[in-house]
């Protein structure tokens, strides 16, 4: 066994609002449960809905921008820009800007279907 994971190619995880993710380490792409990476591009007009995960995620942002959505607050970032949001935070992310939004996501532990608690559009 060796002492690193170098995968061949990331894992493009299927979506339909647009969003392009590509998964280099994390659940979908090895099956790795500590932490997930990911490349996104997320593009103008992308939202989802509000969330509440079980893991701490890390935005760096490349170009564009993204808004960040809590219960009280609103925060935008841009290129070269990073926010941590911290595990159990009802957030909602979305590019509501006229150009594509391009960043890396960490998630400590991987990100999961299981576990990021997405509400239904008609929830609060």
């Amino acid at each position: 066994m060796t002492g690193y994971i170098k995968p061949a190619n990331p894992f493009i995880v299927p979506t339909d609002d647009g969003k392009k993710i590509e998964e280099h380490f994390g659940n979908a792409s090895y099956g790795g449960e500590n932490c997930s990476v990911a490349h996104m591009n997320a593009p103008a007009g992308w939202s989802e809905p509000f969330q509440k995960p079980e893991f701490d995620e890390f935005t760096i942002m490349v170009s564009g921008r993204k808004r960040i959505e809590f219960d009280d607050e609103v925060v935008e970032i841009g290129p070269g820009e990073s926010i941590l949001v911290k595990a159990n935070t009802r957030v909602r992310y979305s590019n509501p800007f006229d150009e594509p939004a391009d960043y890396w996501s960490v998630c400590i532990p991987a990100f999961n279907l299981d576990t990021v608690h997405r509400e239904d559009v008609d929830e609060k």
